[in-house]
């Protein structure tokens, strides 16, 4: 069940495609999961050009890489956000933006993750993996206080704009995997059960397995597997590390910059902060994932040429198969 390693290339979209896929091939990765930003996958061509499919996996062969899952993020956030404001404007394209209208903007990042789906269908990829925005997130602190009813208007909203896109998912046999993320309708725990309640548990909607984002929350991101097990459709190897214990340095970081001293934690690469990763890869096992492990690279204090091999190597040495044997068959008589 040796489970292909991917790296993530949101963090890399700075770069050519065909220059990230060069670098993951020399540093010995199986493949990518390839981001809906920069150059390296438009859903909007994606869709309907099948030249353009074809380019994108013509640099892939050429690199002995393989794609398993597609991203988009970006456009994913925009769907349920409420408000949209700048934030927005800064990292979504002119097709979503457009006049930036709040209402127009969240239909037209709707309409690209339908399109999302329908490019990874082409791809032969079978899982996009996202965000869905939320439009109550900015209720969090309960102060001013929130009702329950508003608090439920914003799953009824996430369920009435993700079900269409979720039509077109089912239509082309893809997979959504949310990831579980501060900002997001579901973040935590919780939250992660109302959101699957809200659509009903219908199969295309499942869970990218990020652990970075249950670390800084004191969440046990190997627990969270177990119990969403039938839902994890995908995995990104990112870290975090806590910095909590000086009595300082806060839990929701103060608006203060990546990789400041002061605040309470940090996203890290994978295998320098408080990830049990041990624990994360035998539970992998336990619960029979077999699709990609990709790293998602986020140090804002380490240089990403370094890091992403590093993070290769780690991966490699601690995920590994599970036994085809138990080990006390051996003590058997007959």
């Amino acid at each position: 069940m040796t489970r292909p390693v991917t790296l993530f290339t949101g963090q890399w979209a700075d770069l050519p495609f065909e220059e990230v896929a060069r670098l993951a091939s020399e540093w010995g990765y199986d493949g990518l999961e390839i981001a809906c930003w920069g150059d390296h996958l438009d859903p909007w061509q994606g869709s309907e050009d099948d030249d353009y499919i074809q380019a994108k996996l013509d640099v892939l062969d050429r690199y002995g890489l393989k794609v398993w899952a597609i991203s988009n993020h970006l456009k994913g956030q925009a769907v349920c956000d409420d408000p949209i404001d700048q934030r927005h404007r800064d990292m979504l394209p002119d097709v979503v933006w457009g006049d930036g209208d709040p209402e127009g903007v969240r239909q037209r990042a709707a309409e690209e993750m339908k399109r999302t789906a329908r490019t990874a269908a082409r791809l032969g990829v079978q899982t996009v993996v996202g965000f869905t925005g939320s439009a109550i997130w900015k209720y969090v602190a309960m102060f001013p206080p929130v009702s329950a009813e508003l608090v439920e208007a914003g799953y009824a909203d996430f369920a009435a704009r993700w079900n269409p896109i979720l039509d077109v998912f089912d239509e082309v046999g893809v997979r959504f995997a949310h990831e579980v993320h501060p900002s997001e309708i579901a973040y935590d725990y919780w939250t992660t059960v109302r959101t699957l309640e809200a659509i009903g548990h219908r199969e295309s909607f499942g869970l990218n397995w990020d652990p970075s984002h249950f670390v800084w929350q004191d969440l046990d991101p190997v627990g969270f597997m177990w119990d969403f097990r039938d839902r994890i459709y995908h995995v990104d190897c990112k870290d975090a590390k806590r910095r909590v214990g000086n009595g300082r340095n806060g839990r929701l970081a103060s608006h203060l910059p990546w990789a400041d001293p002061r605040r309470g934690w940090d996203f890290v690469s994978t295998g320098h902060g408080d990830v049990p990763w041990e624990d994360s890869f035998r539970m992998l096992n336990t619960i029979g994932y077999d699709g990609p492990i990709s790293v998602e690279w986020e140090d804002a204090g380490m240089d990403r040429l370094i890091g992403a091999p590093e993070a290769l190597e780690f991966v490699r040495r601690l995920a590994f198969d599970p036994p085809s044997a138990a080990f006390d068959a051996a003590f058997a008589s007959h």
